[in-house]
């Protein structure tokens, strides 16, 4: 499984602020879906496919 984070999604080209909101969405919608590990203000790295479906670009 690939994974992403804020810095990743910063060098794309989304701002500080906009990353770290597209991550706290993924780690909710993984929460959703049954995987209570992403439920952690430490973990800072999400599913890329997660990542895709919330911004509509493929990586």
């Amino acid at each position: 499984m690939n994974v992403v984070s804020k810095d990743e999604l910063i060098e794309i080209g989304y701002t500080k602020c906009t990353a770290q909101s597209i991550i706290r969405e993924a780690k909710a919608l993984m929460v959703q879906r049954g995987y209570n590990f992403y439920n952690n203000k430490r973990l800072g790295r999400v599913p890329k496919e997660v990542v895709e479906q919330i911004t509509g670009i493929i990586f």
